[in-house]
């Protein structure tokens, strides 16, 4: 799928220290299976609701620990729905629209805050990176002369992944850690090039670290404050926030978020954490109606001038998320099932997992897991998604 996933793969398939596991992992399996499944609502005439029947199906068939979704629809209501346990401890319900570690949606922000930069005419797409940030990429293949702004949002620039680095290679001693973006871009330059600069496609979470690098050379303000401004409050999203340094909670009701550190390994709560390890590739707090208003007013030119959007949607292939994926810049297209495109991005960090984005008539949905699901679990959720909007 998207964000950090080879990572996340090679990472579950190996045993790490278990520290904090949920003690209580055979009395919530019975929680699960007992009570968890919310009831099947069902429209006029009978039909069962399909975006509930798929939410019950990841907690009983994937074992998730909780999903929940957001979905406006043709009609432009909002329905929203909840599966599961939010709290594998007590057995508390899922919160309805619950706030979430929205991590790779986090991208669109940040290149939002750029492109915005872009129409001030403060920052050049095709205008090298070390133009703005001299100096900061050198490495074996690596030259910031010869990266460009638009190949950094686009994943074209071939910088290595510094969720690759030795530091990271575990998550469960570094939940609380807090890593300086330079520390973290520091451990991408010690590893080499993947490809030219311009020559191929790999999602990358190097490029957004650089990306707030840069929006903080070029406005003299924290990437998280610039995207505050620019986008959460222009907006009024009310629910999402850029954590501050220190910040580890999540700041409103919210599900328990749970990282597994291998497939037969027990479920650690990883809500509370250090998102300084993402930071403007990942870090935003959310929920899944703010990321349908997000994205429904990106695509609606609420945040960008014309040019600027047409830009973003001006996508290339990038076939390893999936058949008929492209990406833009900060955000990617998918064909769904009955015609016309999602245009999103979806998130990962280490205890969450979301999928959603909007179609171009106004329909959006997010859904959002508690664990980083199986690919047989990612894949469902996939499906999901396509049937929350061609319904």
């Amino acid at each position: 799928m998207n964000e950090h996933v080879q990572h996340y793969r090679a990472h579950r398939r190996r045993r790490g220290r278990r520290g904090l596991a949920v003690a209580v992992a055979s009395v919530a399996a019975g929680i699960v299976a007992a009570s968890a499944l919310a009831p099947t609502t069902a429209f006029a005439g009978g039909r069962p609701d399909s975006v509930q029947s798929s939410l019950n199906a990841l907690v009983k068939d994937n074992g998730l620990p909780a999903a929940l979704a957001s979905v406006k629809g043709r009609d432009g209501r909002t329905r929203n729905y909840t599966a599961g346990v939010g709290d594998l401890a007590t057995g508390a319900k899922v919160p309805v629209d619950g706030q979430i570690r929205a991590g790779s949606n986090t991208k669109t922000f940040t290149a939002v805050v750029v492109l915005q930069l872009v129409a001030e005419g403060k920052v050049g797409l095709d205008t090298p990176v070390d133009t703005y940030l001299p100096g900061l990429l050198r490495g074996d293949g690596i030259d910031g002369r010869a990266i460009t702004v638009r190949q950094l949002l686009q994943h074209t620039s071939g910088l290595p992944e510094y969720m690759n680095a030795p530091a990271l290679s575990d998550f469960t001693p570094i939940q609380f850690r807090y890593f300086e973006p330079r520390e973290l871009l520091d451990g991408a330059l010690a590893q080499k090039a993947h490809f030219p600069a311009g020559t191929s496609w790999e999602y990358n979470n190097t490029n957004y670290l650089v990306a707030g690098l840069l929006v903080q050379k070029v406005t003299g303000r924290p990437v998280g404050e610039e995207i505050t401004k620019r986008v959460i409050d222009r907006i009024g999203l009310r629910h999402t926030y850029f954590p501050t340094p220190g910040d580890t909670t999540v700041h409103e009701a919210h599900p328990q978020g749970y990282y597994r550190s291998a497939l037969d390994a027990p479920l650690v709560d990883y809500t509370d954490m250090d998102s300084s390890m993402a930071w403007a590739a990942g870090a935003i707090v959310s929920t899944n109606t703010d990321l349908n208003t997000f994205f429904t007013a990106l695509l609606g030119g609420r945040l960008l001038p014309p040019a600027q959007l047409a830009q973003m949607r001006a996508t290339v292939p990038a076939e390893p998320l999936g058949p008929g994926v492209r990406y833009g810049l900060g955000l990617q297209s998918k064909p769904l099932s009955c015609g016309g495109l999602l245009w999103g991005h979806g998130g990962t960090i280490v205890s969450y997992r979301s999928r959603g984005g909007v179609t171009d008539d106004g329909r959006a949905a997010n859904i959002t897991v508690t664990t980083i699901p199986d690919e047989a679990g990612a894949q469902h959720m996939a499906d999901a998604l396509d049937a929350a909007l061609c319904r």
